[in-house]
């Protein structure tokens, strides 16, 4: 099994997306004009919103705090460590480059979630990459194809890698044996589920400001006392990510690691965001609204709080020449060069708070699949919930490498599916952004009328976006 694994992982990571997701981000950021440095703070007024009333969706702050639930995880944490392991302080610059080139991917494929979303037969918003697959490209095959990915990819595969990094955690912290761990994490996470994509959005519009705001604070604070060493740490980051510096894996390995790693932090292009960006009411009321809130979405999570661990690790001296420190043990042996044996307390209390919110989060991906599929009946939903739990029990005492390997490659089926579809759209979300920007220029509140833009009424639900 495992040679499989590693072949399908190198046929997507060394052929496949390491260059289409690049492209695919460089690509949107010029058709559509820097859109991701132009609208940066039209990216805040979208998350505030002015008020709009809609019961059938979650609010814009909902939809990016569930969003960051299942961004924010492992991968800010360990996955941060593993890419500066193996692929040396440079992966960390290419992180950096995949988030701002991935918030244009991120803002194209929420925009088109938005734009083909319908409602569920309780009147909520449901739509994602399936649905504009199905309806925007009329290939219903790719929508059921990157759903059954989603599923395996989110609702199972990815929680597995979260409760694998809590386990480790709170047995390297306080010695509490994994599989104890996985069951408690089972139960937690049943009982917030079994509530749905709404209670998932209400227990992370809570938990995900608390949680990332306290890692940060404690990052500025590392960052205070080494303030002398942060801009010699910068330019090594730099330098090593072209070879300036030798590192470990060299260029090559710092890109690799680095676009891998963030792309399983930051999910840009990977199809998985759009899922909850489509049951959101947008504010305004526009696609493009929620595509922006996704996008600083990729922002936050690393350029904010990746950077925030690897500035930890790289000041602590952690790592050695010939250590074989990586993951979790390795972000915590930083902490404990910063803060003493708090560190691995608070890295374990970190994990816990990143990784179950994200194991919530990646399940309300997949009940959106469950939707598409037809499945989303109580027989469907209840038979999702028990192999989402299932997944957290076995990945708590189950190898990193063997669950790291699965997840990337289920992720790379799924991210290269939806990379395909959104580049065959890009041309209708270029109609929506130019929409949206000539009414803010002319000092108007956009509100997208799908009557001005006949072109687009095929397969657009003309209920939500016929003029008011």
């Amino acid at each position: 099994m495992d040679a499989i694994i590693d072949f399908i992982n190198d046929i997507f990571w060394s052929y496949i997306l390491i260059y289409g997701l690049l492209a695919i981000g460089l690509f949107f950021t010029v058709r559509l004009g820097f859109v991701q440095f132009r609208m940066f703070p039209e990216m805040f007024r979208s998350v505030l919103g002015g008020g709009e009333k809609d019961r059938a969706g979650i609010t814009p702050f909902q939809a990016l705090c569930t969003s960051l639930a299942s961004r924010v995880g492992t991968g800010n944490i360990a996955g941060v460590a593993v890419a500066i392991h193996l692929g040396g302080p440079g992966a960390v610059f290419w992180m950096w480059m995949v988030a701002l080139l991935g918030m244009a991917t991120a803002y194209a494929e929420s925009t088109l979630a938005q734009l083909y979303k319908t409602r569920n037969e309780q009147g909520e918003y449901r739509g994602g990459p399936a649905f504009y697959m199905a309806r925007g490209l009329k290939a219903p095959w790719a929508g059921a194809v990157f759903s059954v990915c989603l599923i395996l990819t989110f609702g199972l595969v990815f929680n597995a890698v979260q409760a694998n990094s809590i386990a480790e955690a709170m047995e390297g912290a306080f010695g509490v044996p994994k599989l104890g761990v996985g069951i408690a994490l089972a139960v937690v996470a049943g009982i917030v589920i079994l509530g749905g994509i709404r209670q998932v959005a209400r227990v992370a519009q809570v938990v995900v400001p608390f949680m990332a705001l306290a890692y940060l604070l404690v990052a500025l604070y590392v960052v205070a006392v080494n303030i002398s060493e942060v801009p010699a740490t910068l330019m090594h980051i730099v330098a090593s990510a072209f070879g300036l510096e030798a590192a470990a894996g060299g260029v090559a390995g710092a890109l690799l690691n680095g676009v891998k790693r963030g792309l399983f932090s930051n999910e840009a292009g990977m199809g998985s965001a759009p899922n909850i960006a489509a049951v959101a009411t947008p504010d305004p009321h526009h696609p493009s609204a929620q595509g922006l809130v996704q996008a600083l979405g990729v922002f936050i999570d690393t350029l904010l709080v990746c950077t925030a661990t690897a500035l930890m690790i790289l000041l602590s001296g952690a790592i050695t020449p010939g250590s074989d420190l990586t993951g979790t043990p390795l972000t915590q042996a930083a902490m404990r060069e910063h803060i003493g044996p708090a560190g691995d307390w608070f890295v374990a209390v970190a994990i816990l708070f990143f990784a179950f919110t994200s194991i919530i989060g990646n399940y309300s991906y997949a009940e959106n699949a469950m939707v598409f599929l037809k499945l989303g009946g109580p027989v469907g939903i209840t038979l999702l919930r028990i192999g989402a739990l299932v997944m957290v029990i076995w990945g708590a005492y189950e190898s990193v490498s063997t669950v790291f390997n699965a997840a990337d490659a289920s992720m790379g089926l799924m991210a290269t599916v939806n990379i395909v579809a959104i580049a065959l759209l890009s041309g209708t979300v270029v109609k929506l952004t130019r929409d949206y920007t000539a009414q803010r220029r002319a000092g108007k509140r956009p509100e997208f009328h799908l009557g001005d833009y006949p072109e687009l009424r095929d397969g657009v639900d003309t209920g939500i976006w016929s003029r008011r």
